[in-house]
């Protein structure tokens, strides 16, 4: 009798458990692959044409609660945003309250004018606006100079700029109930090269990482803005490759 008990005591915890865990709605096709990270958060991954690189996969970060969800970075055009708050909406029953570009580089604001069209709200770094202004891409509505804390559902997100890297206005996005680091393109992927300079400052770009990595040492997840994620290795890896210069 106690041992029939037992056991369905312990069948029932684990149907528990598994109604508790978020199943996994990511998609994967030839314009966009969304995929699962933790129950709260998904990273999306586009592509973009270049004239240097060809074409490049770029990562982008959604977070969610509640039914609202934050997005870091673009995809890489308008048609592909469509996908992303498509699905967003169809998929996870979430509203985007807000778009964050963590530079002003097209691979983080190319499809911004989608989310502009659909009334999402934009934030950046003051920076990233005058610098999106002056190359004529796409610019973001709102902006803040150092950090940026939203509220997604009844959890909170963090835009913070630690300095100069891949560019003088790189911020980074920060999901401490999930101890997840969006990184964008000041962050590289292991065994990475060191990719576009054109508007970067090598010599302050393992500072910024030092003290973005002290700032949130107990981070989990690290998504870069190119390449595959991984933990805090891939700090060490970036301050390292750009140590030598």
């Amino acid at each position: 009798m106690i041992r029939s008990y037992l056991f369905l005591c312990l069948v029932l915890l684990t149907l528990k458990t598994a109604s508790a865990q978020v199943s996994d709605k990511g998609i994967s096709n030839d314009k966009i692959i969304i995929q699962k990270i933790t129950d709260n958060v998904y990273q999306h991954i586009t592509y973009l044409q270049t004239q240097t690189f060809g074409k490049v996969a770029c990562n982008g970060m959604v977070v969610f609660d509640k039914g609202e969800a934050v997005i870091f970075d673009t995809p890489a055009d308008d048609s592909t945003s469509a996908l992303l708050l498509n699905w967003l909406k169809d998929s996870l029953n979430c509203k985007a309250i807000a778009v964050i570009p963590t530079h002003f580089h097209e691979d983080c604001v190319g499809g911004l004018r989608e989310f502009h069209r659909r009334g999402v709200p934009s934030y950046a770094n003051n920076t990233t606006i005058v610098s999106a202004k002056e190359r004529g891409f796409p610019v973001p509505q709102t902006g803040f100079d150092k950090v940026m804390n939203l509220k997604v559902g009844k959890r909170t997100v963090t835009a913070e700029f630690f300095g100069e890297g891949h560019t003088r206005d790189n911020v980074i996005g920060y999901f401490p109930s999930d101890k997840i680091m969006f990184g964008g393109c000041l962050i590289k992927e292991i065994n990475a090269t060191k990719g576009n300079l054109a508007d970067a400052n090598v010599n302050a770009w393992p500072a910024t990482v030092t003290k973005l990595k002290s700032k949130y040492p107990d981070t989990k997840v690290v998504i870069p803005g190119h390449g595959k994620s991984g933990d805090t290795a891939l700090l060490d890896y970036t301050i390292k490759l750009f140590e030598g210069k």
